[in-house]
């Protein structure tokens, strides 16, 4: 199992999970049937998750600190905007 030391099979893994988790959600399992502003909050956070792993994994920024910061930061406010929005509608 040497192949699971490398970052982007890693990284790749994080994403299918995260794929496959947001679909469980959107199909609105028996528990979440009657909570959609729960669901879609967990598969907005799914998606935030997702685009950092393929910002620091794929674009290459977890070699580079600073960019890293501001990227995380952007993503972050873009990411509180989205929720605020859908929790307003």
């Amino acid at each position: 199992m040497s192949g699971l030391r490398d970052p982007l099979l890693r990284a790749w893994l994080v994403l299918l999970a995260l794929s496959g988790l947001s679909t469980v959600i959107a199909a609105r399992p028996p528990g979440l049937a009657d909570m959609p502003r729960l669901a879609g909050a967990a598969v907005l956070l799914a998606a935030g998750i997702k685009a950092r792993t393929i910002l620091l994994h794929y674009l290459g920024l977890a070699r580079v600190p600073a960019w890293r910061r501001a990227f995380t930061a952007l993503l972050m406010l873009l990411l509180a905007l989205l929720l605020a929005l859908f929790l307003a509608v």
